[in-house]
């Protein structure tokens, strides 16, 4: 008899966590606020000496320093900003060392190997006992509360479908490399210890997000995939994707299902300190329905433009430095897509402080100065000039026990 009510409190107990922290924050402008504070702090910190490695890059500052990484890895967990802030992945959960870089069976993964790990139902800090080049069969699905952290190893998962966050919440990706992913589906793939089922074709994506939130995606390398590198669809919201090298690839980032699907007028994202670099063609990122904070980052190549949107996003791009293409065709750095100018003219596209090189420019559109862009604007993004100093360390990282990462 004491069976079914314990089931059943322990059934509830994912749903009570997920509740304790809004996934839409009622105030972008004041995360904005708190991601310049944040830099703001860092960089005077480092200034003043008190960081003998620190870079002013306020996530980077939190953890890399401390030589004992190793032992304190769940320290990372505090270290995000932004939309993201409150995604805690596995903190608090217990270390699953990933010891089986094969034998990857969708159905009935094997104890060691990723698959079993993302796929439980407990918080967990999902760690690598060594170098590994992982190829999936199928989609990685995610389950909740979960930390991929590549930190100590040279981890790649290539080759293969890659990794989904569906309809689940609290989950980091750190430090890992994401390339050469292809579709995957028409199998069956397990979600849970207790549920698997049958999934159509995949896009090919790197990171895909479908209804997710509370996502930190951080110090990824991530190139060449069939669709896009990081996808935020379907209502996905609380999101921040900092850190990342991508390179080689078409349409890098999409955050927005469609221009009818209204629940992602919700969709919250940061993109913060990222270098969107080599071969590199469209969508960094293409935008819908949103508030999209894009502060920063190292724009060094588009074939076609860098940040676009359509369906009327607001797209607030500070401090971010935009080298433009050689030819005179492609110097636009936005792109409003679906609309005519007396329609595109009232989205709220905003640029502050970016440094628009080799004859960039930036369209901008809206209400102008708007109280909610006052606000914004007059906290002031770190001057441009610093992003190559804040994005150094963008992609995967070497680190190597017992030093500072």
């Amino acid at each position: 008899m004491t069976i079914l009510p314990l089931l059943f409190a322990l059934l509830l107990t994912p749903i009570t966590l997920v509740l304790s922290v809004p996934a839409i924050h009622p105030n972008p402008e004041l995360v904005v606020h708190q991601v310049h504070r944040a830099i703001n702090e860092s960089i005077a910190r480092r200034d003043l000496g008190y960081l003998s490695c620190g870079s002013g890059n306020p996530i980077d500052d939190c953890w890399r320093c401390d030589p004992d990484w190793e032992n304190n890895r769940q320290r990372l967990a505090d270290c995000a900003i932004g939309f993201g802030k409150n995604a805690i992945g596995g903190k608090n959960g217990r270390i699953y060392v990933v010891t089986d870089s094969g034998n990857d069976d969708p159905v009935t993964p094997k104890p060691g190997t990723l698959r079993h790990a993302v796929i439980q139902d407990e918080p967990l800090w999902i760690i690598f006992e060594r170098d590994m080049n992982i190829k999936l069969k199928e989609e990685l699905i995610m389950n909740s509360f979960k930390t991929i952290d590549g930190r100590g190893a040279s981890v790649h998962i290539s080759g293969g479908p890659c990794i989904t966050i569906q309809y689940v919440t609290n989950v980091i990706i750190h430090g890992i490399n994401v390339h050469d992913c292809k579709p995957g589906g028409n199998a069956m793939v397990r979600s849970s210890p207790r549920h698997y089922g049958w999934r159509t074709i995949s896009d090919g994506d790197g990171v895909s997000l479908f209804g997710a939130s509370h996502v930190w995606v951080d110090h990824c390398s991530l190139s060449n995939c069939a669709d896009g590198l990081i996808d935020a669809i379907m209502g996905s919201t609380a999101i921040t994707i900092s850190n990342n090298y991508m390179t080689h690839h078409d349409k890098v980032m999409l955050l927005g299902h469609s221009d009818s699907y209204s629940p992602d007028k919700n969709m919250q994202a940061t993109i913060a300190f990222n270098h969107f670099g080599e071969g590199l063609v469209q969508r960094m990122p293409r935008c819908r329905h949103g508030y999209f904070h894009v502060v920063n980052n190292d724009y060094t190549h588009w074939e076609m433009y860098a940040i676009g949107g359509s369906a009327s996003p607001t797209i607030n791009s500070q401090g971010n430095r935009f080298l433009a293409p050689n030819d005179r065709f492609k110097k636009e750095v936005t792109k409003h897509e679906d609309a005519p100018e007396d329609e595109w003219k009232h989205w709220n596209w905003r640029s502050e402080g970016d440094l628009l090189l080799n004859g960039a420019f930036f369209t901008p559109s809206g209400a102008g100065a708007s109280s909610s862009y006052a606000r914004a604007s007059s906290l002031g993004a770190r001057p441009s000039t610093l992003v190559g100093t804040l994005t150094a360390g963008a992609g995967s990282l070497i680190c190597r026990k017992g030093s500072a990462c």
